[in-house]
């Protein structure tokens, strides 16, 4: 487990004072995988390196697996970062060494034997899928196989911890769909918890059981997967969903938005369904119930985890009292309805 306590961290003083994290409470259970997304320059690579002390928190304190990180002598750190390990977005491999010598390192580092680090590296490589690499150097390799190594590399002293930041950023899609997917075989085979820090919502989609949403230092949404992606409840995790999802009005018609109803506009509005909603023909009922057309602009249906999300961007073409009536029936149906503007109706 990862307990993250009113954590702040400022670089600077007085005027010049920059507040990367600012007291950030975060609770991350054992064995499960964890995401923290935001904007770049949010906090989230320090939030991450407070973990293992690679920063040291202003204020708060960090406790892995019961053990309190900011109270640790050198010694006693640098031995508790044996059992954290940590990947980055461009591997650190050093050039120098081979495939089987850069996993090793680390247990070098913690004076094991020769035979003994050959009875780990040789396991994790396969691990990794890559056993026939041990003798090559990292110029040799796929940027998708330098972060094998890399992921190798940090099981290597066995952690109970992986802290991943942007692990997968600087690797094509394809090559991240199979570098995720071994992160979730190593989660599920080894039980080790991942927290990741990724501006990718395909990547908290893909494998994290639980995300959190950090803006200007500041922790605004902590939620499950399904949750985050079927109800956000700020602003911006509305915006980080739609970005992903790409559902937006079509440009002609947002030239036209106008954010002031009236008797001779309509309203176009965003609708997410979730859970049973998703089935349900509510619009034709819609349309019978309230006497309002729905003009469907865009729609998409979404697989998260073990939910489904339909999200639909629609105008409801009927007078001012009706479609006020067709989205008191939409949220009564557990719809969310975003109204996104209204548009000149024809009379």
């Amino acid at each position: 487990m990862i307990e993250i306590s009113n954590v702040s961290k400022t670089y600077g003083t007085g005027n010049s004072a920059v507040h990367a994290l600012k007291d950030v409470n975060l609770t991350i259970p054992k064995g499960t995988i964890h995401g923290v997304i935001g904007l770049s320059g949010a906090g989230k690579s320090t939030l991450i390196r407070c973990v293992n002390l690679l920063e040291r928190p202003s204020t708060g304190s960090v406790s892995v697996d019961g053990q309190e990180m900011t109270r640790l002598s050198r010694g006693e750190l640098n031995r508790a970062r044996h059992r954290i390990g940590m990947i980055f977005q461009h591997f650190n491999l050093l050039t120098t060494r081979t495939v089987f010598d850069n996993v090793a390192l680390p247990l070098e580092l913690m004076g094991e034997s020769r035979s003994a680090i050959k009875d780990r590296v040789l396991p994790l490589l396969e691990l990794v899928g890559l056993s026939d690499k041990a003798k090559q150097y990292p110029a040799q390799l796929s940027g998708g196989q330098k972060q094998r190594v890399a992921i190798a590399r940090a099981l290597a002293s066995k952690p109970n911890v992986l802290l991943c930041d942007e692990a997968t950023s600087a690797l094509d899609p394809q090559t991240t769909s199979s570098i995720l997917e071994l992160l979730r075989e190593i989660n599920q085979q080894l039980g080790i918890t991942i927290l990741l820090i990724t501006h990718e919502m395909e990547v908290v989609k893909s494998i994290c059981h639980r995300v959190s949403l950090i803006s200007d230092g500041e922790l605004v949404e902590d939620a499950e997967v399904g949750d985050f992606f079927t109800a956000p409840i700020t602003q911006l995790g509305r915006e980080f969903l739609n970005d992903f999802l790409q559902l937006s009005p079509p440009k002609e018609l947002i030239e036209r938005l106008s954010d002031t109803p009236s008797e001779h506009t309509h309203p176009v509005v965003r609708l997410t369904f979730s859970g049973d909603a998703v089935s349900t023909p509510l619009i034709s009922r819609l349309a019978r119930e309230c006497s309002v057309d729905v003009s469907i602009l865009q729609a998409k249906v979404e697989s998260i985890q073990d939910r489904t999300l339909g999200l639909m961007i629609a105008e409801l073409l009927g007078s001012p009292a009706q479609t006020q009536e067709a989205m008191a029936y939409l949220e009564a149906h557990q719809l969310q309805v975003e109204v996104l503007g209204h548009v000149q109706r024809n009379v």
